[in-house]
């Protein structure tokens, strides 16, 4: 959310606890908290500082012709005139629509217990801080968002969560595909990411110490230990996935993969870059395109290439190519054997 939208329900807050009658006075830790709990539903001091709070009463002093003014007394804030109130600063249409858009989104996790609190957080703003005749369903009719079943082990998100952020080992059940069975891991998690709808636990297994990534959707009856780990300081969260597609990664170095692709999708992959490594190499009197990338070639990145069709044709690497007309030609043997 931009952050003029956030500083104007910042003030909406302050507003009211400035107001507040029944507990006057609050002070610059008073109204942080409070901002944190309405906002983001926890007020532990990591989404807002006391430094922002400092900047929100001077613009609200200055832009809103707010007066407040500190009780050396009572060590909070107060108004100098009892009517005022900041209830006569609105929000636009576009700002209550950007909520609303937010909202929405969020709507997508709401079986999953760590995005209930922002969902919570979200409509809270919209009930007590917007006055729109719209409400939620009416926008929800010309927003349409992917909606897809709920996957299995999203419930745990929190509880890995809150491992990452203490430092504390964890320990789960780990379904093989290819065994069909079940083993015990022991894991000090690191990070969670989530692709295509489907949400990973990456960390330092202690059965093959070494970094590894785990489905959520795999895992059963993870428990947090009280064993403390420490990071490996090898491990980088911004690099540790720079040049895959997914969530596969090995310890090689990444190719450069140059495809051509025919003009429609290139226009696609111009407007929306499949990596950030993706660089246009040279564009074809017929309008066909030649991109490269730099990228670990892993089953994540063949898929994509093989969903591309006819409109994509892979130059190099050799291996990267053999590799691709094997899986072409295994496809072709599946549908002549019938």
């Amino acid at each position: 959310m931009p952050a003029i939208k956030n500083a104007l329900l910042r003030y909406r807050i302050i507003d009211r606890a400035i107001r507040n009658e029944y507990i006057p006075f609050p002070s610059k830790r008073d109204l942080r908290q409070l901002c944190e709990d309405e906002i983001f539903g926890s007020s532990d001091g990591t989404h807002i500082c006391d430094s922002t709070i400092e900047k929100d009463l001077f613009s609200m002093r200055m832009e809103h012709d707010a007066p407040i003014a500190y009780s050396k007394r009572n060590r909070g804030y107060f108004y100098t005139e009892k009517n005022f109130s900041m209830d006569d600063v609105p929000l636009t249409e576009k700002d209550v629509n950007a909520i609303k858009a937010a909202s929405t989104i969020l709507h997508q996790f709401k079986n999953t217990s760590l995005f209930s609190q922002y969902e919570f957080a979200i409509q809270k703003i919209l009930d007590r801080a917007i006055s729109s005749s719209k409400s939620i369903s009416q926008e929800e009719e010309v927003i349409q968002f992917e909606s897809l079943p709920t996957v299995r082990g999203n419930e745990n998100l929190e509880l890995f969560l809150e491992a990452i952020k203490n430092k504390k080992t964890v320990q789960f059940n780990y379904f093989n595909y290819s065994k069909n069975e079940k083993t015990v891991r022991r894991v000090h998690p690191y990070l969670l990411k989530e692709y295509r709808n489907r949400w990973y636990l990456t960390g330092k297994s202690e059965l093959k110490d070494k970094v590894i990534t785990f489905g959520l959707d795999r895992i059963y009856d993870p428990i947090v230990l009280e064993q403390k780990f420490t990071v490996d300081s090898l491990f980088s969260p911004d690099n540790y996935f720079k040049h895959s597609i997914g969530i596969t990664v090995f310890n090689e170095l990444p190719d450069e993969i140059i495809i051509e692709t025919k003009p429609i999708l290139s226009k696609y992959l111009e407007s929306q870059p499949i990596h950030h490594s993706q660089e246009i190499k040279e564009i074809k009197p017929n309008g066909n395109h030649i991109f490269s990338f730099h990228l670990l070639i892993t089953y994540e990145l063949k898929m994509l290439l093989l969903g591309f069709g006819k409109d994509c044709k892979i130059i190099s690497p050799p291996h990267l190519k053999s590799q691709i007309l094997s899986d072409l030609k295994e496809l072709l043997d599946n549908y002549n054997n019938e």
